[in-house]
């Protein structure tokens, strides 16, 4: 059993806003050796306001009001917050086997460690979803890195100070895409009602994503590290060595260096097949109200 708190900017089912935190959610509901302690709110795919508001709502509507959620730092170096608070807690309560999934900016993780100079010894691994080692190119666009670029100084904390930390960049979520007509195929023909619930709040970020990068379906990029976090097998580890700085990180590159000031694994999804179909399986496991 991994016991975890999710450091995310969940917006899920809100207009505009990507939906993939609120789908590593599911992914951990449905894990059954997942332990979800509680939930750190902090600001990236909108306001923290959002945020905060949106996770409690999702976890109403699935019946999972008991799992805590705080309230982190509104913007770049806002250190001191509920949630950086909550995270030394948890790390001094579950010392050596806190696992930490964080997929937006990195303030409340700065902020537990300006609490607690010891957080990152404390906790046993750190799986995060950011950083590019090249441009992120669709078919429209290049996209900007929209994690470790939020707070740099606080990307380069966790990048520096972090142990057993695993970075799943954008560019190897590039791997694998979700396409609609699969996405249909595996969620509109059934009748589980996780499986409605995805649908019913995920089906107008296909058109989003069309419109505005010309891509026919979405990477799953959070749902992606949380997969990591309980499932590493299905991956390939790639451990690098980074010169990482607070300038290359307001863009959210990891700059490859044969000496660095940070060493992480970079994980690569191993075989398309067995990964999609266990993300859709452990979906469907989700208990609804």
């Amino acid at each position: 059993m991994k016991h975890i708190v999710f450091d995310c900017d969940n917006t899920f089912g809100v207009k505009d806003c990507d939906v993939d935190d609120g789908l590593a959610l599911m992914y951990l509901l449905g894990s059954r050796s997942a332990k979800l302690h509680g939930i750190t709110a902090t600001y990236g795919n909108n306001r923290l306001d959002v945020v905060y508001n949106t996770l409690q709502i999702m976890l109403k509507e699935l019946g999972r009001e008991d799992i805590p959620v705080k309230l982190g730092g509104k913007t770049c170096g806002a250190c001191e917050s509920e949630a950086a608070d909550y995270l030394a807690e948890m790390a001094d309560q579950y010392k050596g086997e806190l696992s930490i999934l964080a997929t937006g900016s990195l303030t409340n993780l700065r902020g537990a460690y300006e609490r607690d100079r010891n957080f990152f010894k404390k906790v046993k691994e750190i799986v995060v979803m950011g950083g590019i080692t090249s441009p992120l190119v669709f078919e429209k666009k290049v996209m900007d890195e929209l994690n470790l670029s939020c707070d740099p100084l606080a990307s380069w904390t966790v990048l520096t100070k972090g142990r057993n930390l695993s970075v799943i960049t954008g560019n190897n979520c590039l791997k694998v895409l979700f396409t609609k007509a699969e996405y249909k195929e595996r969620l509109f023909t059934s009748e589980n009602k996780a499986a409605s619930y995805i649908r019913t709040k995920t089906d107008y970020w296909f058109g989003y994503n069309e419109e505005d990068y010309g891509i026919k379906g979405f990477y799953n990029w959070d749902v992606t590290a949380a997969v990591y976090l309980m499932h590493p097998e299905l991956f390939m580890d790639e451990r690098k060595t980074f010169l990482v700085s607070e300038e290359d990180l307001k863009r959210g590159y990891l700059r490859e260096a044969e000496e660095g000031n940070s060493v992480c694994n970079l994980p690569v999804i191993g075989e398309e097949g067995p990964y999609k179909d266990h993300i859709y399986h452990t979906w469907l496991q989700v208990p609804m109200a």
